[in-house]
């Protein structure tokens, strides 16, 4: 969920800015790959234990390529003794208003209406 603040600059201007948590690929990686060599498990160990048919899925994890789905990160988090949001590590980022993506600069752009709108409609 995106959570969005209203900074008043100089002459009233208003500016957003975009408050976005984002997983790290990269370290959650790494965060996996420690996990695994502090509890002793191998990838072979840790592919059998998910069911996978090949390793490659967890040799792209520990890489930082790709995440684990919802099904083998609850397994990952079980068998590591550990909660399923200490296997990622989150990055948050601020972005001004001016730097979103088109659609959520169309996001902001509505949610002022609506604000205005029923500004209005409770002052009428």
């Amino acid at each position: 969920m995106f959570r969005w603040k209203i900074i008043t600059g100089l002459k009233g201007t208003e500016q957003m800015i975009e408050n976005k948590t984002i997983i790290d690929m990269e370290k959650t990686g790494d965060n996996l790959r420690r996990y695994a060599n502090a509890y002793g498990y191998s990838v072979k160990d840790i592919q059998q234990y998910l069911g996978l048919s090949c390793p490659q899925p967890v040799y792209r994890w520990f890489k930082g390529t790709i995440l684990p789905s919802v099904d083998n990160l609850l397994r990952l988090s079980e068998l590591f003794h550990v909660h399923m949001e200490d296997l990622l590590v989150k990055h948050y980022s601020k972005a001004p208003y001016g730097e979103c993506s088109d659609r959520e600069a169309n996001r902001v752009r509505f949610i002022k209406r609506m604000q205005v709108y029923y500004r209005c409609r409770l002052y009428n």
